[in-house]
């Protein structure tokens, strides 16, 4: 998963699908009772702690703790309210010729190198994995395309693009 940003502040919040797997689903759900159930009340404990040391001005543990407390109960709401808009993909599609949500699809450039990834949904992007948002530039020209054909992608250098060597929902 992506690293968490406050969607009031982030301008990328406002197009997103609610679209996510099974397993992004489960691994979102997951963080969202870790935060709840573990990491606030022991952020709570802490702060209550340092609290009881006396002049809160100028103690750091204070400071620390409560401002990674509010941290904490920004996300769990945020993860509360995004979890209940996601509608979760189980279902692969009937045509495993074309290009959908969840598909691993290969990629060949003009220089014969390959890329492989994966369209996911935006809560579950992941750069190492090579997992792209359904909302990228790329995921969207990939969107029902068939094995060898050629789609064209602006990217910041300049248009590139790719052939369609391999798809699969595994």
């Amino acid at each position: 998963m992506t690293r968490w940003r406050d969607p009031a502040k982030d301008p990328r919040q406002e197009h997103k699908s609610n679209l996510i797997t099974r397993s992004g689903f489960e691994r979102m759900r997951g963080l969202y009772e870790h935060l709840r159930s573990e990491r606030r009340p022991e952020l709570s404990r802490k702060v209550a702690e340092a609290a009881a040391q006396g002049d809160r001005s100028e103690n750091a543990d204070y400071t620390y703790n409560k401002r990674e407390l509010n941290k904490t109960i920004a996300r769990i709401r945020y993860l509360g309210k995004r979890l209940d808009e996601l509608t979760v993909v189980e279902r692969k599609p009937d045509d495993h010729e074309r290009v959908f949500f969840a598909a691993y699809v290969c990629l060949e450039d003009d220089q014969g190198e390959a890329l492989r990834l994966r369209i996911v949904g935006p809560d579950e992007t992941d750069g190492k994995q090579r997992w792209i948002s359904i909302d990228a530039p790329l995921a969207r020209a990939l969107l029902g395309k068939r094995l060898d054909d050629e789609i064209e992608v602006e990217t910041p250098g300049g248009v590139r693009r790719y052939v369609i060597i391999e798809i699969d929902y595994h």
